[in-house]
């Protein structure tokens, strides 16, 4: 079943070229409509039984890529003024088929190991980190507020607000 999706979020599959030696998919193209801007590109990873979630930034969009492993990403909308306030988004990727979720500003996200490898997420974000003053809120992985069910029961426990 097909769920609808928070404001301002966009997916695409990504076309892979295998051969036998391996495999190539591109991430990200400045001349894909979905493209705004690069800020930087990172790797992140989660090990089983955690969750790495919640957090949103104000003024920058996340451009997240499953590239092994499998990972539960969780995505909601907290924002008063959206159309989709309150609703969460989950997808549930495999690295083998590439997907980007694009996650627009002040959109709480967060991701999951599934099974029992690392899952490793690229982010290519739109603007760098700005290590002085850190464009981030966070909340607690299990709170109550959002109500989703990473299917475990360690995370992020700390909160940052405005």
């Amino acid at each position: 079943m097909e769920q609808k999706l928070i404001e301002g979020v966009a997916v695409k599959e990504l076309k892979q070229i295998r051969d036998g030696r391996g495999r190539l998919f591109e991430m990200l193209r400045g001349d894909w409509p979905l493209f705004e801007r690069f800020g930087q590109a990172y790797i992140t990873t989660c090990r089983p039984g955690y969750a790495k979630a919640w957090h949103c930034h104000r003024k920058q969009k996340d451009n997240l890529i499953v590239v092994r492993g499998r990972a539960k990403i969780g995505l909601w909308d907290g924002r008063k003024d959206s159309k989709t306030f309150g609703l969460t988004n989950e997808f549930v990727i495999d690295g083998e088929k590439p997907v980007l979720v694009k996650v627009p500003e002040s959109v709480y996200h967060g991701f999951t190991a599934l099974g029992n490898e690392e899952a490793m997420v690229v982010n290519i974000p739109t603007n760098l980190f700005n290590y002085k003053n850190p464009d981030e809120l966070r909340k607690p992985f299990n709170s109550k507020e959002i109500g989703f069910d990473w299917g475990t029961e360690e995370g992020d426990t700390d909160e940052r607000s405005e």
